[in-house]
């Protein structure tokens, strides 16, 4: 069974209005998205944004389908050569770019809204100890396609890839441990701060 996500609680949720709420959601989101790949924490030993902040908020606040779609709409501009993502156009822009070695923490963006999203609309956002499983739920679903493609490349050349893979061992040292402990303090913040904005919308 299906529950209300925080974006049901603000706005219509019928008619004319409705379409331009979720308009409103989408560019909101991608702006987000983009200012968070802008956004550097931590430049050592890899560079940190706050993306998997902004990616997994989203899921939590709009739901699985329109976080999901929220992130593909982030993705096609970026794929039209707008320098939305982290490091645009300096390391390049457009597809070549997508297809390099973050492609497949790209791709997990929109695994890891969606998972998330699915969660929430489920109710696991409404207290700390089912947000931070959802949470780590969605992480999985990023770090899965993002670990794999750092692994073992995306070998279709004919779209512009040139970048092979480095190895599962290099991916699990590249893509996740210097990551993953920035990640938990990041999505500790969402845990509290969702099921507290809850308890908000409740008394309100």
């Amino acid at each position: 069974m299906t529950t209300q996500v925080m974006a049901d609680k603000l706005g219509a949720n019928s008619g004319n209005a409705l379409w331009i709420k979720r308009a409103v959601m989408i560019a909101g989101g991608v702006a987000a998205l983009t200012l968070s790949a802008k956004t550097t924490i931590l430049l050592e030993p890899v560079p940190v944004t706050l993306q998997v902040l902004v990616v997994m908020a989203i899921g939590l606040g709009y739901g699985a389908r329109m976080g999901a779609l929220t992130v593909l709409a982030y993705l096609a501009l970026g794929a039209a050569g707008e320098p939305v993502f982290a490091g645009t156009p300096l390391k390049g822009v457009g597809v070549p770019y997508m297809l390099g070695s973050t492609g497949g923490y790209l791709l997990g963006f929109v695994g890891a809204a969606g998972v998330v999203g699915w969660l929430a609309e489920r109710g696991w956002d409404r207290n700390v100890v089912t947000t931070v499983a959802a949470l780590g739920l969605g992480l999985v679903a990023l770090y899965v396609p993002g670990v794999l493609w750092l692994a073992y490349g995306f070998p279709i050349t004919a779209l512009g890839a040139e970048f092979s893979g480095f190895g599962i061992a290099k991916g699990l040292e590249w893509g996740v441990l210097p990551f993953i402990w920035i990640d938990a303090l990041k999505l500790t913040l969402a845990a509290v701060a969702f099921p507290a904005v809850w308890r908000w919308l409740g008394r309100a």
